[in-house]
């Protein structure tokens, strides 16, 4: 027999700095992070931070310093009859072609002869290409997500499959990828990782330089009309005196930021663009952040950090933040904004009892679906 629903009506805490250090339901490792985290934002800092001075680098990155994504589809075998089967005439195709080109090619009954192979499984595979890029030679991780029927993944190898860039229209072969593939989890048996699985064939790096301009992009938690200003006047009064006082920065929106090489470092860009980063802006608003270790489930929460009204159900119970016209519990502090706060849903959430893990995952649906009103760090 299934355990009833409990139900947690819309909650409210105070945000009054004086009291922030109000009850925790449950004494678990989280809310004791929690409350730490809450404390050391509310006494140091009232709840709004900022830092005196930080460099370029620390809130924006060059353009065309992005990661991308290799992708290929493969082959794994060795499995322990829990590949797709000869029914799948995806997979059966893809062994017909491979046996080809290693000289061995089918005969007269053509796939027909593939018809009881059940230890091979059709498989997307893709690595990602760090965002300073990769040489030949170099090592990555990838993942395999099977695409067929195959029931598990677990004991297989991958075979050797190329890898081609993000654009569809490069056919180039970036990377080469195969080894035996090692489950992150039982629950996702379709699913694996080779470490060190990748190795590189060619050089991938994107260009930073485009028309004798470089462009920086600011993070998504600094992205503002003002500080898209501010960084451009702090780069023209900066480099005046290289510039003889001609303007080479200029903010096209509150993102992006275009800078213009001076003539001086035509021959080494990279000098200028590492001088550049290093330009220190003061007074930066830092906005909310939420930082997740998945790992140790370690949750730290910056500042008041506010959802969304949302309704969460998961597993046994449903959470109400918000937006209900009832409400069984009263404001503590009759200032405090409409919007209710993650540290009251995550403590309502130990209440119940909750792993960690559980309020890492609803955490995570919350930013997915736009109600976490901060920028997700996940490590």
């Amino acid at each position: 027999m299934s355990r009833p629903l409990r139900r947690w009506s819309r909650f409210h805490v105070a945000s009054s700095r004086s009291r922030w250090c109000h009850r925790i339901h449950c004494c678990s490792p989280v809310s004791f992070l929690l409350a730490i985290a809450s404390a050391l934002f509310a006494i140091l800092s009232g709840g709004a931070v900022s830092l005196a001075a930080v460099p370029l680098k620390t809130i924006c990155r060059v353009k065309g310093q992005e990661e991308n994504t290799l992708h290929g589809l493969g082959l794994v075998v060795g499995l322990k009859g829990t590949g797709d089967g000869g029914s799948f005439l995806p997979t059966v195709r893809s062994m017909g072609v491979a046996l080809e080109m290693m000289g061995n090619p089918l005969g007269k009954n053509g796939l027909g002869e593939l018809k009881d192979a059940k230890n091979v499984a059709l498989v997307m595979v893709t690595a990602v290409v760090p965002a300073a890029g990769g040489r030949q030679g170099d090592k990555v991780d990838c993942t395999v997500h099977s695409v067929g029927s195959a029931k598990s993944l677990a004991g297989g190898t991958l075979f050797l499959t190329p890898l081609v860039g993000p654009n569809p229209k490069d056919e180039r072969v970036y990377a080469l990828a195969e080894g035996p593939i090692t489950l992150d989890s039982t629950d996702m048996s379709t699913t694996g990782r080779i470490h060190g699985g990748c190795r590189f064939e060619a050089d991938f790096f994107n260009p930073f330089i485009k028309d004798g301009r470089v462009t920086l992009v600011l993070e998504p938690a600094y992205a503002d009309f003002q500080v898209a200003q501010e960084t451009a006047e702090l780069i023209n009064s900066q480099m005046s005196v290289q510039t003889g006082g001609v303007p080479v920065a200029k903010a096209i929106n509150q993102v992006n930021i275009e800078v213009l090489i001076p003539r001086q470092y035509a021959d080494d860009p990279v000098l200028f663009v590492s001088q550049l980063l290093e330009l220190p802006l003061m007074d930066v608003p830092l906005g909310p952040r939420v930082v997740i270790n998945e790992r140790s489930g370690t949750i730290l929460i910056g500042g008041d950090v506010e959802i969304g009204p949302v309704v969460v159900t998961h597993k046994n119970m449903v959470i109400q933040a918000g937006g209900g016209a009832l409400s069984q519990f009263v404001a503590v502090d009759s200032q405090q904004p409409q919007n209710p706060t993650l540290k009251s849903l995550v403590d309502a959430l130990n209440a119940l009892n909750t792993p960690p893990q559980d309020i890492i995952t609803i955490i995570k649906g919350l930013e997915r679906n736009g109600k976490l009103r901060a920028e997700l760090i996940l490590q």
